[in-house]
């Protein structure tokens, strides 16, 4: 049997047929608050059934249950908020009862709030909680301050999918429940990324897959940070290793069109999550998980799992140590199955890797493939 949506209900909130017609007739007379690039990627992720069982933006209740207790509803887990904000000028003039349109960052009216209420937080408050720090250096911490004073709750009516760069790779959860069905995968292991896929990378998907039918690789592909690698870099990257490293009937290549919110361990969950609606049953949580910065510690993206209801979330995390190569035992290896000491450990920085790129050096085979080397060397050097 597949693994059930979280919450037991797989979301579509995008409007079809008569209710399409009926929609695109009354949404441009309606109120219209225009949202950001961030914002519109999470209306996209609501209508598609990714942030099931959501509906909507959620209210202050529900968002107060989350923060204190890391639960949606009693027996649904859920650690981030999912928020919609506006200005104190614009919020006076939504009447809560009534219909708003969405207008996203491309210009394009793409849904209808149903308003059903409106609420204020304290965002020191909410930064605290889930990003575990006030510091307006965290890039989560800084977008959080940055939001308008009022937040509007309510479900969403969506007129149109969002298009992303790699639409061929941005499979909904629909369609990857279909292709496992299709390739007779039960068990299936989700690798959550932002980054290329590395040499240590390779070896704790592929540990996973041991246990597993079929390995989705699903690099994260919503707003980033400015200095993280563009997507169009890292989608080379795991093309040349589906085509070279992995074996191509238990490996499948999808985007996820989520933002990154750096929140550490309660963003960990989040991923697992969003991977249950996708059908998948095993999720890899490695070291550092979603960090940024120096904000967390490195395995407090496991320790949280240990936090949540029982029973409130029903896919497997998987845990994976520190990985490397190791020149002593001749081959990957973690801190739970190499006995020798750091002399011994492959191991480079990103300022290391990120300078060696810059000078037009391959890092060592014991670090990345070739061929993820060379496509990051070319961006490297037409970058600088």
């Amino acid at each position: 049997m597949p693994i059930a949506p979280h919450g037991g209900e797989l979301v579509n909130r995008i409007l079809t047929g008569a209710a399409l017609e009926s929609a695109q007739k009354k949404i441009t007379s309606l109120p219209r608050i225009k949202v950001d690039e961030y914002a519109a990627f999470d209306v996209d992720c609501i209508a598609k059934g990714i942030f099931s069982p959501l509906k909507g933006f959620m209210g202050a209740s529900e968002v107060r249950s989350v923060l204190d207790k890391m639960l949606l509803r009693p027996g649904v887990a859920w650690t981030i908020p999912i928020l919609l904000a506006v200005s104190q000028e614009e919020g006076d003039t939504l009447k809560t009862g009534s219909e708003i349109a969405i207008e996203n960052d491309r210009g394009d009216l793409v849904a209808i709030l149903h308003l059903a209420e409106k609420f204020s937080l304290d965002v020191k408050e909410l930064a605290e909680k889930v990003y575990r720090t006030t510091d307006e250096a965290h890039p989560g911490v800084a977008y959080t301050y940055s939001l308008g004073s009022v937040f509007l709750a309510g479900e969403i009516d969506v007129l149109q999918a969002r298009d992303v760069d790699h639409q061929d790779y941005n499979l909904t959860p629909v369609q990857t429940r279909a292709a496992f069905k299709e390739r007779g995968w039960s068990r299936i292991v989700a690798f959550q990324t932002r980054n290329p896929i590395h040499r240590a990378h390779e070896y704790l998907t592929k540990c996973a897959l041991e246990t597993c039918d079929g390995l989705l690789i699903h690099p994260l592909m919503g707003t980033t940070k400015s200095d993280d690698i563009p997507g169009d870099v890292r989608m080379k990257c795991y093309q040349a290793l589906m085509e070279k490293y992995y074996p191509h009937d238990h490996v499948m290549l999808s985007i996820m069109p989520v933002n990154m919110r750096y929140a550490g361990p309660r963003e960990a969950v989040m991923h697992a999550i969003y991977r249950q609606n996708y059908g998948v049953t095993h999720f890899i949580v490695g070291r550092d998980h979603a960090g940024v910065g120096n904000y967390y510690g490195t395995y407090d993206a496991h320790q949280i799992f240990e936090q949540i209801e029982p029973g409130s979330l029903d896919i497997t995390p998987l845990f994976f140590d520190h990985t490397f190569f190791c020149k002593t035992c001749g081959n990957m290896a973690s801190l739970k199955t190499c006995p020798h000491g750091k002399e011994s450990h492959v191991f480079l920085s990103g300022t290391k890797v990120r300078e060696m790129l810059d000078r037009g050096e391959e890092p060592p085979i014991e670090f990345t493939r070739h061929e993820v080397a060379q496509a990051l060397i070319q961006w490297a050097t037409k970058a600088k």
